[in-house]
């Protein structure tokens, strides 16, 4: 656990020295919130969070069978805005009956009541991007441009695209529990955004390279 305060000077310390006693592996933010502000990490807009349930979660629901924009919807949100979001996935015809009757936010849907879905070029995951408030961090500018290319078929917008609608329709084939693909497509998410964040200027070669040790990174 990383815990932040305002400063990394105050409760944030103390927090994470209790959790370490109780054998939770637990550090505080350096420079606290004010660094990570200054570092130009992201921040998100709650301006357009769905309410959570009494489980603590948010809801939602899209599609079966999801492809590129429904997996990378989820990993957004678990990644960036509400890591315990739970997601429904049933058919296309149930989406807004379903989101009605547990009150799950849908989202990919082709309907203009939709909030979350394709707008003119942009994918749901641009919408996303901007409405958390998420895109001003450029890694987040540059996934989106892979994810709006593989998920609307104009594979020569980044090079990456292509790459990202071959694993996908690959990951597809293999699961066919949409929660199993889900999981399955998280780290491939991870691997994308690291890459758009620290490693486009790295080619391919003989040397090996490690995560950083002894730190905790954004």
């Amino acid at each position: 656990m990383v815990i932040v305060d305002d400063a990394g000077d105050g409760s944030a310390i103390a927090t994470a020295a209790i959790l370490r006693s109780d054998g939770v592996a637990a550090e505080a933010l350096e420079g606290g919130f004010a660094a990570w502000l200054a570092g130009g990490w992201p921040t998100v807009s709650l301006a357009h969070l769905p309410p959570r349930h009494d489980d603590g979660r948010t809801w939602w629901v899209t599609r079966a069978r999801p492809k590129v924009d429904r997996i990378a919807c989820p990993w957004l949100i678990r990644r960036f805005v509400d890591p315990d979001a739970r997601f429904l996935f049933v058919a296309p015809g149930e989406v807004l009956t379903v989101a009605a009757q547990k009150q799950a936010e849908p989202f990919d849907v082709a309907d203009q009541r939709v909030f979350w879905s394709h707008r003119d070029e942009r994918c749901t995951f641009d919408v996303m991007v901007e409405a958390f408030g998420l895109d001003g961090h450029e890694p987040l500018v540059r996934l989106a441009a892979i994810v709006r290319g593989a998920d609307t078929d104009q594979l020569d917008l980044v090079p990456e695209a292509a790459g990202l609608l071959a694993i996908s329709l690959g990951l597809s084939r293999i699961h066919s529990d949409d929660h199993a693909q889900l999981e399955a497509g998280m780290p491939i998410y991870d691997a994308l955004y690291r890459w758009c964040r620290d490693a486009q200027g790295e080619k391919h070669n003989w040397s090996s390279h490690q995560p950083a040790r002894g730190k905790v990174s954004a």
